[in-house]
């Protein structure tokens, strides 16, 4: 049901924006304006992507980063510094098949099922190395920033089952982050089981795309 109801806001959307086009001056191409992601998925907000732990949670990881000198971003400089990481993020995870969305200042990795772990299993696929590398560069260079990783899997198995899997998961790609000098002080562990399909659960392609992890990045602002 709850996979039923995002699509439908989505598709609304996406009729609703149609036709909203900017030109990318990076790659010379037409893409979907920021407004119009925005709106997209801010049909589907809570559903498809985005924060799962909770303001408490990313703000106490906030007091604690700034606590221990990590200084925090105000005014214009947050978008602008957001905007610098994007960018990076999206050089270094072309051709991954691993997804980009900005929504606000907060910026969202999803990484499907064919990159992240074999079926039942929290061990890192080896293709995983290279990608989780590359997040590990672009956090290094940009420290002010909260990183919320969640775990999610598909329906296969029990509810019980499948949240437990989806922590292990997150607990998997966070201490690998560590493992890359990234301060657990900036990580969320979070697992979501399979209370948040981004794809129908009744196809392979659809429980692929829901065995994922989404890693979000919140900008260190001090309000």
């Amino acid at each position: 049901m709850e996979f039923g109801i995002v699509r439908l806001a989505v598709l609304g959307a996406a009729v609703m924006f149609s036709g909203c086009e900017t030109f990318d001056a990076y790659t010379g191409e037409e893409k979907t304006s920021s407004t119009t992601k925005g709106a997209l998925i801010g049909a589907a907000a809570g559903a498809v992507v985005g924060l799962v732990s909770g303001d408490d949670a990313v703000e106490r990881r906030k007091r604690a980063l700034i606590g221990a000198g990590v200084g925090a971003l105000a005014g214009g400089s947050i978008g602008y510094y957001m905007d610098r990481q994007e960018a990076k993020l999206r050089a270094e995870l072309a051709g991954t098949g691993v997804s980009v969305t900005r929504i606000g200042d907060n910026i969202t990795l999803n990484m499907p099922g064919n990159v992240t772990f074999a079926t039942n299993s929290s061990d890192l696929s080896p293709n995983f190395f290279p990608v989780l590398d590359s997040v590990g560069k672009v956090l290094t260079e940009f420290e002010q920033t909260v990183v919320e990783v969640a775990g999610h899997t598909d329906n296969t198995g029990s509810e019980a089952y499948n949240q437990s899997l989806s922590e292990r998961r997150a607990a998997s790609v966070s201490q690998y982050l560590q493992s890359r000098q990234i301060s657990s002080q900036r990580l969320i562990p979070v697992g979501m089981g399979e209370l948040r399909p981004v794809a129908d659960n009744s196809s392979a392609s659809g429980r692929q795309a829901n065995r994922r992890v989404e890693i979000t990045m919140v900008p260190l602002t001090a309000g």
